[in-house]
């Protein structure tokens, strides 16, 4: 799936809740830190992680791709 973003980066958190994965932040901040996310491959446990266009995320076996 596909996240188009109108800035230099989204962080982790606000990716997340825009692509309806969390609730809220504090749903975003407890997924994150359960070790439930991968950027590029890698578990990611910040939930102030930067991704920029062409970085991929992945959670509960879907991947998301920064557009």
């Amino acid at each position: 799936m596909l996240i188009e973003i109108n800035t230099e980066f989204i962080k982790l958190d606000s990716a997340l809740k825009y692509s309806g994965i969390a609730e809220n932040g504090a749903h975003a901040k407890e997924i994150i830190l359960e070790g439930l996310v991968t950027v590029n491959g890698e578990k990611e446990l910040r939930r102030g992680r930067k991704l920029y266009k062409g970085d991929k995320f992945k959670i509960f076996d879907e991947e998301y791709e920064i557009g």
